[in-house]
């Protein structure tokens, strides 16, 4: 059993930055990817970003070059650096965990809200 609370979002205006964290307390399974998601109002969740075990990351088109996905493992803790924010990067930010074999367990957080004003 894996929980994910999701902290730092907030109002910003454009151009501002927030930092995001994602901490996991449980039953942590080392070998996993965790994720940023989010979900814009009247818009379905789109994945964001992603860092694996081997601290290997990848962006959506969108986001690449303003975000920065990181992990501290002694602190069980996920975060994305955000810069450069847009009004459309509004959303509710959600981390998620996916174990790798032989578990294939995968975890949601509750999300946080994250403004960007114009």
């Amino acid at each position: 059993q894996v929980q994910l609370v999701e902290s730092g979002g907030g109002l910003v205006q454009a151009g501002g930055s927030l930092r995001l964290s994602c901490s996991a307390s449980g039953d942590i399974f080392a070998p996993n990817t965790m994720n940023w998601y989010r979900q814009a109002p009247g818009k379905q969740r789109e994945w964001v970003a992603d860092i694996t075990i081997g601290e290997n990351t990848r962006y959506a088109e969108s986001v690449q070059g303003r975000f920065t996905i990181s992990r501290d493992y002694a602190k069980n803790t996920m975060y994305l650096q955000m810069n450069g924010l847009k009004p459309e990067d509004t959303g509710v930010y959600y981390c998620h965990m996916r174990e790798l074999p032989p578990r294939w367990n995968y975890y949601w957080g509750q999300g946080t809200q994250v403004t960007v004003s114009s």
